[in-house]
């Protein structure tokens, strides 16, 4: 097979002056915004979000109080639409991790640590800008291409040979009065998204693959639970010098549950794009492989499908809590597959297509393309913001745009804040026109 070359010009980063966002601060106001763009690609800043009062007294009463409804346990019932407040400001806690994450890589392929974390694992949260927020890292995580390349590869320059590079970090809240705010002991698992070229490779394997531990179950093709081929190799591969981001975060979660089991605990896992994949495969990990788990929560950015239906079922059976952040104007968040059915069914409940012959239905299963949203679903839109209407197909997936989606959504009658005050206005003036 010939392989063709690939000309990539990376220019260096900069890391921006950004506020630090604690629960007793926000973000300044008054810079001026930096486009941040995250479009898997090493060259990124920071728009700083315009909140106000994002963490309030009686926000952080409320949320100590119901942390476990904040977390998803009733799936977010009556809090997206309208967006509660201290779940806005949730979500966008969890987004600064990830922009940490982000801000940590070395996108740099012409640096000797080119693909690794430019910080110490110590002073990670500190040295990329968001400040800690009571919280310490305490593993750095990497994730390994499983494609068998020609040895040759290897001879190559680092943007194409890299095969490991670092993908996430583990925090734990240390900070007794953040514990308190929170109402309970919070432990992140943070993801970027896509950075190098393996990674890109790993992600156009979009056919279905069977869970390790399905392959043995699965009777008919596609019967089982099923996730992306490519995803799932960056979460269980490994080689001889570096395990699998799966064994590492299998011997993280370990030794937390081992320090701090008996006291209130939550387990967020959070990403953007491959992050979110991620995030999701080791959420469903997790739960799988440790019967004293404690609630384990998904908050993801822009992230693309995952598995099917058997995926989303085993997912719901073991209590696995999915917030999923979509920008419908998002391409990535409709890849991989397509999805024939996206209903809330029970378990042994099959895809079922209207008006399809059920053995057209089955060939197209038998495709492993079918794949199926999972978890709930906040819902928002580029076009709908002022600020961002005018957004290009990149600038859509853009975890900054995320954030400034996030922050801004009132509600489905009425998307952004920006537009509230006239909508608010308009409907006082028919009220009164009526009178």
């Amino acid at each position: 097979m010939r392989l063709s070359a690939i000309a990539v010009t990376v220019k260096p980063f900069t890391s921006p002056t950004i506020p630090k966002l604690t629960h007793n601060s926000v973000p300044s106001t008054t810079s001026n915004p930096l486009k941040f763009n995250t479009t898997e690609n090493a060259k990124f800043s920071l728009t700083p979000l315009k909140h106000s009062s994002l963490f309030t007294d009686s926000n952080s009463a409320k949320l100590a109080k119901n942390w476990m409804e904040y977390q998803g346990i009733n799936n977010w019932e009556g809090l997206l639409d309208p967006l509660d407040d201290t779940l806005r400001s949730e979500i966008l806690r969890y987004g600064q991790f990830v922009e940490a994450a982000y801000r940590s890589f070395d996108f740099d392929p012409s640096s000797p640590t080119y693909a690794t974390c430019k910080f110490p694992k110590n002073s990670l949260l500190t040295r990329s800008g968001i400040g800690g927020g009571g919280y310490k890292p305490t593993k750095n995580l990497r994730a390994t291409c499983g494609i068998q390349l020609p040895g040759w590869i290897d001879r190559g320059p680092s943007w194409v040979s890299t095969q490991s590079s670092w993908i996430g970090y583990v925090a734990v809240c240390q900070d007794k009065k953040e514990i308190a705010r929170l109402g309970r002991r919070d432990v992140v698992i943070a993801f970027r998204g896509t950075a190098t070229c393996l990674e890109w490779l790993e992600n156009l394997r979009a056919t279905l693959t069977s869970l390790p531990n399905e392959v043995a179950n699965v009777g008919l093709k596609g019967s089982g639970a099923m996730v992306e081929s490519g995803f799932l190799s960056l979460y269980t591969s490994g080689t001889a010098t570096c395990p699998s981001l799966q064994n590492m975060v299998r011997e993280e979660v370990g030794r937390v549950l081992k320090m701090y089991g008996d006291e209130p605990l939550s387990l967020t896992i959070t990403g953007h794009s491959l992050g979110a994949a991620l995030a999701t495969l080791a959420a469903h990990d997790i739960n799988s492989n440790f019967s004293n788990a404690p609630m384990v929560t998904v908050i993801s950015f822009g992230g693309p499908r995952v598995g099917n239906q058997s995926f989303r079922q085993q997912l719901e059976k073991r209590g696995t809590k999915i917030l999923r952040i979509v920008n419908s104007d998002d391409l990535i968040t409709k890849v991989p597959g397509f999805v024939i059915d996206n209903n809330e069914m029970v378990d042994k409940q099959a895809v079922k297509v209207p008006r399809l012959p059920s053995w057209v239905q089955k060939r197209v299963e038998d495709t492993q393309f079918v794949y199926a949203d999972v978890g709930k679903e906040l819902r928002l839109s580029s076009k709908e913001c002022p600020h961002l209407s005018k957004g290009n197909v990149a600038t859509c997936h853009e975890l900054s745009t995320y954030l400034q989606l996030v922050n801004g959504f009132v509600s489905s009658n009425c998307p952004f804040r920006a537009t509230a005050r006239r909508v608010l206005g308009k409907h006082h003036r028919e009220k009164l026109a009526s009178l």
